[in-house]
């Protein structure tokens, strides 16, 4: 097998951004380090980042599909969010959660529950997953979709952390169970990931522009991507090969 990584891709604030990273060093049962560290719990939420919780708990681009297009740049223990439609913000999420509020509102459409507080998660990132998963997507995959959509799509819409090159499309489903290698970390895949309406929205515009979920549904599903268990950590770099175990 030829296919190596191509991208390493963290979200520091759960549906509100998206950083590139150009290494990562992963850690047995954790997320890919600062991602999905705080999420945006909303005005019906309990959730406080002392457990797991749903993602129904937190406001997301599935709803409010401006979201989607958040750029987040980590400086320090400092944020700095870009928008297509909004001033920069550079901020400390630990202490300067109400500039955050008032930066996101504007984004957020009519009659959503509007985002109430930032949580920082305690035990694990809150990813989709109730356990600390790392997501795996594949550019023979996207392009598949790319394909049968007749629509160039940006690799943003899916949120992963490490993008793969060099498969076969959907090869990445044949390995839940299975043990590989990138770089010198071991992930065990444990599960596809099901997709929303997120994904149809541009993360260049923030505006819904293509069926992605269509578009999925024509191969008998509405899975995108693995999520996959850290069992030995290690350095991960753009280039590392795939090795399957």
């Amino acid at each position: 097998m030829t296919a190596a990584v191509h991208s390493l891709w963290r979200h520091p604030i759960k549906a509100h951004g998206r950083e590139e990273v150009s290494a990562a060093t992963l850690i047995p049962g954790q997320c890919l380090p600062g991602d999905r560290v705080y999420a945006v719990a909303h005005e019906a939420s309990k959730a406080d980042g002392s457990e797991w919780a749903r993602c129904s708990n937190f406001t997301r681009a599935a709803g409010s599909p401006a979201l989607m297009a958040i750029t987040s740049r980590t400086e320090g223990n400092r944020l700095v969010l870009s928008h297509p439609g909004r001033p920069d913000l550079d901020f400390d999420p630990a202490t300067q959660q109400d500039a955050f509020l008032d930066w996101v509102a504007p984004l957020m459409p009519e009659g959503r529950a509007a985002p109430a507080r930032l949580v920082r998660a305690q035990a694990q990132g809150m990813t989709d997953s109730s356990w600390p998963s790392v997501t795996l997507c594949s550019l023979a995959s996207h392009r598949a979709v790319e394909k049968e959509l007749g629509q160039d799509l940006s690799l943003h819409r899916w949120r992963g952390n490490i993008w793969l090159d060099g498969l076969e499309p959907w090869q990445e489903f044949d390995w839940i169970g299975r043990e590989l290698r990138l770089g010198g970390a071991i992930l065990k895949v444990r599960e596809r990931t099901t997709r929303c309406l997120a994904t149809a929205s541009n993360p260049e515009t923030g505006l819904r522009d293509a069926d992605t979920l269509g578009a999925l549904d024509t191969w008998g599903h509405r899975d995108f991507s693995v999520k996959a268990e850290v069992t030995e950590g290690g350095a991960v770099r753009p280039g590392d090969r795939l090795e399957l175990l």
